[in-house]
């Protein structure tokens, strides 16, 4: 790798926005200095001019900056003029974004109308039929050339009208061409945008923003990261980024996923605007994505510093213990370049196995209920266990928690099989060293224990903790496993920088990330928590989760629990949207608009209901055929629109059924789950229970 391969941001440890260019849409310029704007898309079809005109007042009214809607034909995109008209004569000035795929002149008649138009390079005068095709350099030149042909145009009525253009790439839609030159890959959606922006360059034309969306998280973060680093490495613009993760989904797991993608982007200053795709009314949206902005608006200046990554490579005997070069700290510009971890692929950090934690082992979750008053059997469904009275039997859970922290109160009676307990350092020597609990060290204690649990011991310890002599100690105990926490709020980076510590001096204990968030409101946590921890988990970093919030105490016993186990829950879908643990069934849904053939919040309602007790199935939901089944990605099965009334059910990216009836397409999907032995019967509490 070159020197300044890995740098993708401004500072992975001091919170600063990248500078983008400025581009103007409308009267409301993006980039630059300019606030990060929200923005969403009408999901009323276009020939509607009343409706479009109503719901975009909606949209405006909830926060939405710019709004795009779909021109899928000409007559769609000429329709576009009377939206706009009428939109004017109302007093609403939002700047409109035109949403094409497949019809380049759509493209030239939208340009001339609305500020702003997004095309998708995948299918932009490209195909995608699933076919390889075998490519030579003069070959896959000649047909790069008659695609940029086929833009110019568009380009050059951009230019004239002072229209801007988001470049939007779409990790399932990737070309046949790119696919076969570059693969499915995060390089591959990158080219693939390149490829038209070189052309806007090429025609002066500079009034360009970028976007690499996936429904898969990981994919979309590097896809992001590598983007940037490509185009400050060939010398280009640096771009507006447009931040979003497609078919997110609806509901808590569509706000989660969204946070994991975008959060993990805005800690590191990445993104100019910010759309929010759930299965929701578009109204629903641009208040999730404002409050993941508003987390930015005074991070500077709230962020407690970060010591510097040059401070590991302080002596040469520390560069030498992580095999690592000694860099001379003068030739470094950015911090990311000293950064031990590739930000572009995912690997996950290397640790030794600690009974269940770190190794091969998924991440675990540990469950904070010190806070309760008392504790009984039932108070477990917190936890994800669920009691039975009548049976006096636990039941199994997917969504059962790992580890329970008890802090100084131990659990009064036996726990579930598999369920374990971690107590306070104290209170495991008072409570007589028992080998079923797990004491818990603060820093000092754990300098100076004589005392510890044969098989493992958890340690809580924060970036300043981790001195060269509790590395050293770490490093030598292999029954430790860390309890990572910060009160920085620039959080997730300073927890990243801690990782990066063990990594560098060669501690491969396995860490659990703890986030705590006081007097914050469960949306919050719930969008602070998914950036804080999936942004770590993303690159790779923790082996466990544990979340826990600071109440009022006046809260009763019962707004406790309810509170355990929606953070319980939060760590589980975290886990999941970071696609580190797959525990529930996944439903990858594009979020509604014009181009829809039924309803979605009620069809993607009615699969949940049907089919969520389906352990680590990706079933994908899709409005019409431009997301059909190369936007579902990574889906084992897509239910798609293709026609008013008529669903195609899909195996993969295989059509298995192509004209289904809507009302019997999802006794079909599941019997299509049956033939692939992929489907269980749901059962009800009692029956898990006697089984």
């Amino acid at each position: 790798m070159s020197l300044t391969s890995k740098i993708y941001c401004p500072s992975l440890t001091e919170y600063k926005r990248r500078l983008s260019r400025e581009v103007k849409i409308g009267e409301l310029p993006m980039g630059g200095l300019n606030p990060i704007r929200v923005q969403s898309m009408t999901t009323v079809d276009t020939m509607d001019t009343r409706g479009s005109v109503e719901q975009t007042l909606r949209m405006v009214e909830a926060g939405c900056e710019y709004v795009r809607i779909t021109a899928p034909s000409v007559k769609e995109a000429q329709n576009l003029l009377e939206i706009k008209k009428e939109l004017r004569k109302r007093g609403c000035n939002v700047p409109l974004i035109a949403d094409i795929h497949f019809t380049p002149n759509a493209a030239e008649l939208a340009a001339r109308i609305v500020e702003k138009v997004r095309v998708n390079p995948g299918n932009y005068a490209d195909k995608k039929k699933f076919d390889v095709i075998e490519y030579t350099d003069a070959t896959y030149a000649a047909e790069v050339d008659r695609i940029r042909e086929r833009f110019r145009p568009l380009v050059q009525i951009c230019k004239q009208y002072g229209t801007a253009m988001r470049i939007g790439t779409n990790h399932g839609s990737l070309s046949d061409r790119i696919l076969s030159r570059y693969g499915d890959t995060p390089l591959g959606m990158v080219e693939s945008a390149l490829e038209f922006l070189r052309l806007c360059e090429e025609e002066n034309y500079y009034d360009v923003v970028l976007s690499m969306k996936a429904s898969n998280t990981q994919v979309m973060v590097q896809a992001y990261r590598l983007l940037v680093q490509k185009l400050d490495e060939e010398g280009l613009q640096p771009y507006p980024l447009h931040l979003g993760v497609t078919e997110a989904g609806e509901a808590e797991d569509g706000r989660i996923k969204s946070a994991v993608g975008i959060g993990t982007l805005l800690e590191d200053g990445l993104g100019d605007t910010v759309r929010v795709s759930l299965t929701e009314a578009p109204e629903a949206e641009a208040p999730v994505a404002k409050a993941l902005i508003d987390r930015y608006t005074t991070r500077a200046a709230d962020a407690k510093p970060i010591a510097p990554l040059t401070e590991d490579f302080a002596t040469a005997g520390a560069a030498a213990a992580s095999g690592a070069h000694v860099f001379n700290a003068d030739l470094i510009s950015n911090d990311a370049n000293l950064s031990p971890i590739d930000p572009f692929q995912y690997h996950r950090r290397a640790t030794r196995e600690v009974l269940n934690l770190g190794g091969q082992n998924v991440p675990r979750v540990l469950v904070d209920l010190s806070r309760l008053p008392s504790l009984e059997y039932a108070d477990l469904r917190a936890a994800g266990h669920l009691y039975s009275a009548f049976l006096d039997k636990f039941q199994m859970n997917d969504l059962g928690a790992d580890y329970v922290y008890s802090g100084q109160r131990p659990v009064p009676f036996m726990l579930p099989n598999g369920l374990k307990e971690v107590l306070d350092f104290s209170a495991w020597v008072d409570g007589g060293q028992r080998p079923d609990h797990y004491p818990a060290f603060t820093p000092a204690e754990y300098a100076v224990a004589s005392a510890k649990h044969p098989e493992l011991n958890f340690v809580f310890q924060t970036l300043d903790s981790l001195t060269p002599a509790t590395l050293d100690h770490l490093r030598e105990d292999p029954t430790a496993v860390v309890i990572l926490r910060t009160d920085n709020a620039h959080a997730m980076p300073e927890i990243r920088r801690a990782f990066f510590r063990l990594i560098h001096s060669g501690v491969t204990n396995p860490v659990i990330i703890s986030r705590q968030y006081p007097e914050l409101t469960p949306e919050q946590t719930q969008l602070y928590a998914a950036t804080d921890v999936g942004g770590l988990l993303l690159d790779g970093l923790g082996d466990g989760v544990v979340l826990s919030t600071e109440l009022l105490p006046e809260r009763s016993k019962a707004e406790w629990l309810q509170t355990l186990d929606q953070l319980n829950q939060l760590s589980f879908g975290i886990l999941q949207a970071a696609r580190t643990r797959m525990s529930k069934t996944e439903y990858i849904s594009c979020p509604s608009c014009g181009r829809t053939l039924f309803d979605l919040q009620e069809t993607t309602a009615m699969i949940r209901k049907r089919t969520d007790h389906l352990k680590g199935v990706k079933i994908g939901i899709m409005g019409c055929i431009v997301n059909g089944p190369g936007e579902m990605a990574d889906a084992d099965y897509g239910y798609v629109g293709v026609g008013k009334g008529k669903i195609a059910l899909y195996r993969g990216q295989e059509v298995i059924k192509k004209s289904v009836p809507e009302e019997q397409a999802v006794d079909q999907l599941i019997d299509l789950m049956r033939e692939d032995g992929k489907w269980i019967e749901p059962m009800r509490l009692e029956e898990s229970v006697v089984g």
